[in-house]
């Protein structure tokens, strides 16, 4: 039997080894142990992603758009056949023209009809300074001012006109009543009553329009509602940020026509009911190019007016058939001008091509001497913010809500269109015309006459006094 305390010690044996082995083992301070190299880890080579644009594959739903639904749903009744015209009489032949004057009587069948012969000039009824006209077909009598402004109103024509005029040119409506001697409250009436005359005029005559290219932008604009005490300042910092009200144009670059103007928060929905817009003005084949700001709503938008149902063609030889793909129509070209802001500057700007390829759209602007650029298109918002005096900068004539905005945008959509002459699309005259001692070696022209929509620049009077037919037929501009 073997006795505890040989134990004990060949305990103690066997710890004295292992103390003695470890201190051998251990690096003494200051010597570092050395390092067996670790074997090299295979080269990876990192992925370069391509620069090129991937193609656009489709979307397998068209996307929303609450108009195109409102305007297909319900069946849309024709305009009535036109009445046979009257013949002409054995009279003396007629002076007063009437070919811009309709019957607005309800029962009768030459309602709304224009130069069908059944109006007679009938005189100056108690002597006022509105001639009066007789339909032949229900024995009717109506002012030649039905259904504009001056219907009914005591005040002077001139002064109308002229008031508006000053309001289209940009200065307030406390200055334009100031300079007049009128109140500003009849002031803000008669631009309050125009612009429903002004829109129908617009949509008369813009219509089947056949553009090559068309610049879309946002103009940042500020009403009164957000600055009063109608909401709290984190409200009104809220909206400024979030959802303030924009001015939508969209623009005719080589004819510098105004297409679409319009009021609304800078969202996907706004950018569908603007791109509607411009396809309900242009003619039914007519697709042209587009160019816009760095704004993505735009490409859903334009992709929902101007996309078609393709089937694209099978990858493999077994499996289920692909699904259909809504695919921008290969004629739709459009391009982005991204531009990169620090501290309120720009630092950069760059081309993005969405639908289309660069070389295409590049040749075709080339044949007018321009590259891919929004030029014209904020060349444009220079003019409503010095024309629309509610979009200015560091002014106290804002507007109390988006109605009176709607209202001056409608005066001035008018305007820059039909009134106003603009210096780059002037004519040159093949023979001077001798006009109080000199030559004169230009004719003016409007965005309305180099589109082809009239063939003279209208004056705003001219304007205010046109009656607007109640459904579309034969112009006569």
């Amino acid at each position: 039997m073997v006795s505890h305390h040989f134990v004990y010690q060949l305990v103690l044996f066997a710890l004295v080894w292992l103390f003695i082995l470890l201190h051998l083992t251990w690096a003494k301070p200051g010597v570092s142990a050395p390092v067996t190299p670790a074997e090299p880890e295979p080269f990876k080579p990192n992925r370069h992603r391509s620069s090129e644009p991937k193609a656009f594959e489709g979307l397998t739903q068209k996307p929303h758009c609450p108009l195109c639904e409102r305007d297909t749903a319900p069946p849309q009744a024709p305009p009535p056949v036109p009445p046979d015209s009257m013949p002409a009489t054995n009279r003396r032949p007629r002076t007063v023209d009437t070919s811009r004057h309709f019957c607005p009587q309800a029962g009768c069948d030459y309602r709304g009809w224009l130069g069908l012969g059944n109006l007679r000039a009938n005189g100056h009824p108690s002597g006022g300074p509105w001639r009066q006209f007789h339909c032949t077909s229900c024995q009717g009598y109506f002012l030649e001012t039905h259904g504009t402004l001056f219907h009914g109103k005591q005040a002077a024509v001139e002064l109308i006109v002229r008031v508006l005029a000053c309001l289209a040119e940009g200065l307030g409506i406390r200055a334009t009543a100031r300079v007049f001697e009128v109140a500003p409250h009849t002031v803000l009436e008669w631009l309050s009553e125009a612009p429903e005359q002004l829109r129908a005029f617009s949509a008369y005559f813009l219509c089947d329009l056949h553009l090559e290219q068309l610049q879309l932008d946002e103009l940042y604009a500020v009403l009164r509602a957000v600055k009063d005490d109608d909401l709290s300042e984190d409200e009104a910092i809220a909206r400024l940020e979030r959802s303030p009200y924009w001015v939508w144009t969209a623009m005719d670059p080589k004819s510098k026509l105004l297409v679409v103007v319009d009021v609304g928060t800078r969202t996907l929905a706004m950018a569908q009911r603007v791109v509607h817009q411009v396809t309900r003005v242009l003619a039914a084949a007519c697709v042209p190019r587009f160019m816009t700001d760095g704004l993505k709503d735009y490409a859903t938008a334009l992709l929902t007016h101007f996309g078609h149902w393709i089937q694209p063609e099978r990858r493999q030889a077994k499996g289920p058939t692909p699904k259909l793909r809504w695919m921008p129509l290969p004629e739709l070209l459009y391009a982005q001008v991204v531009k990169a802001y620090r501290r309120r500057r720009i630092v950069g700007v760059r081309h993005r091509v969405v639908f289309g390829t660069q070389l295409a759209i590049e040749q075709v602007l080339a044949t007018c001497g321009w590259t891919i650029n929004t030029a014209f298109v904020e060349r444009l918002n220079l003019d409503i913010r010095q024309c629309v005096a509610a979009v200015g900068r560091r002014v106290n004539t804002l507007c109390q809500g988006e109605a009176g905005l709607r209202d001056q945008l409608a005066l001035f959509h008018v305007y820059h269109n039909f009134v106003l002459p603009h210096v780059s699309l002037r004519q040159r005259l093949p023979n001077p015309e001798m006009t109080n001692g000199s030559a004169k070696l230009w004719r003016p022209c409007t965005p309305a006459m180099a589109v082809g929509l009239t063939d003279h620049v209208w004056s705003l009077k001219e304007v205010l006094l046109y009656r607007v037919p109640p459904w579309p037929q034969a112009q006569t501009a």
